[in-house]
């Protein structure tokens, strides 16, 4: 996103990359993507090539639920967002 424009300039030229921002909080994130990585590299020594090409799999289909969940979630919570400031400016 463009930090001289203005939020609507954004979104009409296409330059909301709100996931690109995304930077979690939790002190522990960085730890759990250590571990994973960890794990991923233990499961690539110890499973035939057949068996860690279908873990991967499993993980890229995870990913795609998970994509799939946050974008409603994040939908649902923008919508519920809006109409909160409608109600909010409706109410004399």
């Amino acid at each position: 996103m463009k930090d001289n424009m203005y939020l609507i300039e954004n979104l009409f030229h296409g330059n909301l990359r709100l996931d690109e921002s995304i930077h979690p909080e939790q002190a522990e994130y960085q730890e759990i993507n250590r571990q994973i990585s960890d794990l991923m590299q233990d499961y690539k020594t110890q499973l035939t090539g057949n068996e860690y090409d279908t873990l991967e799999q499993l993980i890229d289909l995870i990913g795609q639920s998970t994509s799939m969940y946050v974008e409603a979630a994040f939908e649902q919570g923008f919508r519920t967002g809006g109409r909160l400031m409608i109600e909010i400016l409706a109410k004399p």
